[in-house]
């Protein structure tokens, strides 16, 4: 039986407030608190004197003043987005006009592949289809500052275009959505894809990094475990769908209903779309079928 994660609800950050929470990185909390933001969205300031911001958050005029105020008199050298929901990077065109420096990212928001969902509103953290990085980031690409040097790492899955950044030198790795201490994170296709977020996981349980500082919440240590109690989870939840299917064929509302005990009714439609990708790679491995092409309206059986 996989073990069961131990989430950290603990965290106290005050919003606003440029706080640093290792060398030569601070942090600001946003305050847009949500059942998929936590307390809010984490940006990062990374060096002194000239920094790199991570994650510019929302168009919340004021976390960009927050963002602008901690940052006095130094200068910006990269603002790096590692994923284009609406909670980390329209405030990137602001602090951009603000400092004239230069975005970075994986690319524009897209979806991992063509679906059929009908006719679904996104969710609240839904795509930024108005970001372009002016620099496209390529898996490895060492970003350089001053005190600094930042070294991208792709993790697809939770979008597509997700990466995480880690600060060479030293044990951190600014993980963004993918892996969090106080929730697990949301598959949610179009954008997302678990087979990617999967192998993302897998390629984070290889690297050297033990200290996690996330999108949302406070920081991860021993984060090796926790990448294990996600892979344990997700394989948990793809047992469960079989389980349930094992029993007849079923839609995704039914298979919900029966392997998210207490959900939170604002967490339904996330679920649905999380379970929808867990089924999308079941079908892919011929262990699922459906009726004609996959889509959240379809009913769901074990192939014979």
């Amino acid at each position: 039986m996989s073990e069961e994660i131990q989430f950290d609800r603990s965290f106290d950050a005050k919003p606003g407030v440029a706080e640093e929470i290792a060398p030569g990185v601070r942090r600001i909390l946003c305050d847009n608190p949500s059942p998929f933001t936590f307390r809010g969205t984490n940006t990062y300031i990374v060096g002194k004197g000239s920094v790199a911001i991570i994650d510019p958050g929302p168009a919340d005029p004021r976390h960009i003043e927050a963002i602008v105020s901690a940052l006095g008199n130094e200068t910006v050298a990269q603002i790096l987005v590692s994923h284009t929901h609406r909670d980390h990077s329209p405030a990137a065109e602001a602090i951009r006009r603000v400092t004239g420096a230069k975005t970075f990212a994986e690319g524009p928001h897209r979806p991992a592949r063509e679906l059929h969902l009908g006719e679904t509103p996104p969710l609240d953290s839904g795509g930024d289809d108005d970001f372009m990085p002016d620099h496209r980031l390529t898996d490895g690409e060492v970003i350089e500052g001053k005190d600094y040097s930042l070294e991208t790492v792709f993790t697809p899955g939770h979008t597509t275009n997700h990466v995480a950044f880690a600060l060479r030198g030293t044990d951190i790795l600014f993980s963004a959505d993918h892996v969090m201490g106080w929730a697990t994170s949301i598959v949610a296709p179009p954008d997302g894809s678990m087979s990617d977020y999967m192998a993302s996981l897998h390629k984070l349980e290889k690297r050297p990094e033990q200290i996690y500082l996330p999108g949302h919440g406070g920081a991860v240590r021993n984060a090796h475990k926790l990448v294990q109690q996600y892979i344990e989870h997700r394989e948990a939840r793809e047992t469960a769908i079989l389980r349930k299917l094992s029993r007849g064929e079923s839609d995704i509302p039914g298979i919900v209903q029966a392997i998210y005990i207490g959900l939170d009714p604002r967490l339904a439609k996330a679920a649905a779309l999380t379970t929808y990708a867990h089924l999308e790679t079941l079908v892919e491995r011929d262990i699922v079928s459906t009726d004609g092409a996959l889509s959240l309206q379809g009913r769901y059986r074990l192939t014979a």
